[in-house]
């Protein structure tokens, strides 16, 4: 199996029977079910292959198994417990390329026209060249990695300022701020001190989630506890400067010196595109409204595929269950 993935040219008024709003593990199971199923399938992805996992630490290991990341039955062989960031990322390549998956990289969806068996799908590509594509039914998996949840507070927008960790190396010692109680940030605080940054965590609530993994919280509790990292719980950051940040305790605002930060703060699906295509919401999760069993939404001919599904509810839906979603809607097209 090349590790590659073919691009197919555009051919002038093709059709094509599933359009597919993006390139992850759910997007990619979708298009091989369609295709399995005896439908003509293009995956859009304004970044490449997989965008999301690409951004995510390089050195990083999945929580879960190889199993349960695998699409189109295919294998997923790993030496490690728990796969790689780097493995999966070659793993996908490989399914995508063996499957020949039509994947347009680089191309963001600007809009999308018509309705149900005749949608034109606005592009524009990397240059800020304009294109369409024709496609009869529609499945959003745009997933929700690169839509952080701003604290909208004063100094967030200087660079010291980083939404997404990716690797420790520059930042030992510095003073770091990492703000948020899940396992990414738990992940991020041990992992700057053990590189030699001094660690500050700062967290809304009165300690570190109960949905951190579970060899991840002991661990980060005890460096709390010996005072390897200092830890402001029930506090929130509010103000960041060039050199400090303002954290309101509740015994009242302090000011620490501070280097870098990183917002753990957690991420939400693109719900203006969706709301932009009709979907309504439902409930203060903003769940979309979609049949459970074909997955299809209120919009008729448009499917939501991933964790778009749960709304805020970004914990409920992963590759592992999300990857399930191809076949659900692959049903339903072919049941059509």
């Amino acid at each position: 199996m090349s590790d590659a993935t073919e691009q197919t040219p555009a051919i002038q008024d093709e059709i094509f029977d599933l359009l597919v709003v993006g390139a992850g593990p759910t997007g990619l199971s979708c298009a091989i079910e369609a295709e399995r199923a005896g439908l003509r399938a293009v995956i859009v992805d304004k970044g490449c292959i997989c965008n999301s996992l690409f951004h995510y630490p390089s050195h990083m290991t999945f929580f879960t198994t190889s199993e349960l990341l695998e699409i189109g039955d295919i294998p997923f062989p790993s030496p490690n417990p728990k796969p790689t960031r780097n493995e999966a990322l070659q793993y996908y390549r490989l399914v995508a390329a063996y499957y020949k998956l039509d994947v347009r990289q680089y191309l963001r969806v600007e809009r999308i026209e018509g309705a149900d068996g005749a949608f034109t799908v606005r592009t524009v590509d990397r240059f800020g060249r304009s294109g369409e594509l024709q496609a009869r039914k529609l499945a959003i998996a745009t997933g929700y990695y690169d839509r952080p949840n701003y604290l909208h507070i004063p100094g967030e927008s200087l660079s010291k300022v980083h939404h997404y960790y990716f690797d420790p190396h520059p930042f030992c010692g510095m003073d770091v701020v990492v703000i948020g109680g899940k396992n990414s940030a738990a992940i991020a605080a041990l992992e700057l001190w053990r590189s030699g940054a001094r660690v500050t965590l700062v967290h809304r609530d009165a300690g570190m989630h109960s949905h951190v993994k579970y060899w991840i919280k002991p661990d980060i509790e005890n460096r709390i506890k010996n005072r390897d990292v200092k830890a402001y719980f029930n506090s929130q950051v509010v103000e960041i400067n060039p050199d400090t940040v303002v954290i309101a305790t509740p015994q009242g605002r302090i000011t620490v010196k501070n280097d870098f930060v990183f917002a753990m703060t957690g991420y939400h699906p693109d719900f203006e595109f969706l709301e932009a295509l009709g979907i309504r919401f439902e409930g203060e999760d903003r769940l979309p409204v979609c049949d459970p069993e074909t997955l299809e939404s209120n919009v008729a001919g448009i499917f939501l595929a991933g964790v778009i599904v749960a709304g805020a509810r970004t914990n409920e839906i992963f590759i592992e269950n999300g990857r399930l979603h191809g076949r659900q809607i692959a049903a339903a097209l072919k049941g059509k």
